[in-house]
């Protein structure tokens, strides 16, 4: 993996960055079976110690596509309504994907969480095809606007508690 030539974050950019992982949403790159690269708007929730997780169909692409190779990239963060989009902050996280086994005392938990932030999931958590993955983070990339980017390590991301 490319070295980032951006610096470490600091304590305070550190809190400003992981606000993002309180995020209901994001868009998730993966790598299709075939190799061709591919984006998904997630939902997306924190496990019990404050890792990414999101639920998705066995129908979808980007579930075929972290099967197969689990190496993903997760981003956080909306432009605003007016200015330069570039200039709002965002989080990028390099993520390795973990499919929840259906039968794990895991998957029973974060069923319960899941369904805490994302009641309306209801009508679909205990579909068959519908699993959870974890995806625990590698490193990340915070831009905190025009001019400042920072990285963090992977045991730094981690959704504060409430």
């Amino acid at each position: 993996m490319p070295q980032d030539k951006t610096p470490p974050a600091d304590a305070e950019t550190l809190a400003e960055a992981l606000r993002f992982l309180g995020a209901q949403h994001g868009a998730l790159a993966h790598s299709d079976p075939d190799g061709w690269p591919g984006i998904s708007r997630i939902a997306l929730g924190q496990d019990g110690a404050g890792l990414p997780v999101t639920l998705i169909s066995a129908l979808s692409q980007h579930h075929a596509g972290l099967a197969h190779s689990p190496a993903c990239a997760l981003m956080l963060g909306e432009p605003g309504a007016k200015g330069d989009p570039l200039t709002h902050p965002r989080l990028m996280i390099r993520a390795t994907a973990a499919f929840v086994p259906r039968h794990s005392p895991d998957h029973a938990a974060l069923r319960e969480i899941w369904l805490q932030s994302h009641p309306k999931a209801k009508l679909y958590i205990d579909f068959a095809d519908f699993s959870f993955v974890r995806l625990v983070p590698v490193s990340a990339l915070f831009n905190g606007g025009f001019g400042r980017a920072f990285t963090l390590r992977a045991d730094q991301i981690r959704h504060p508690a409430p």
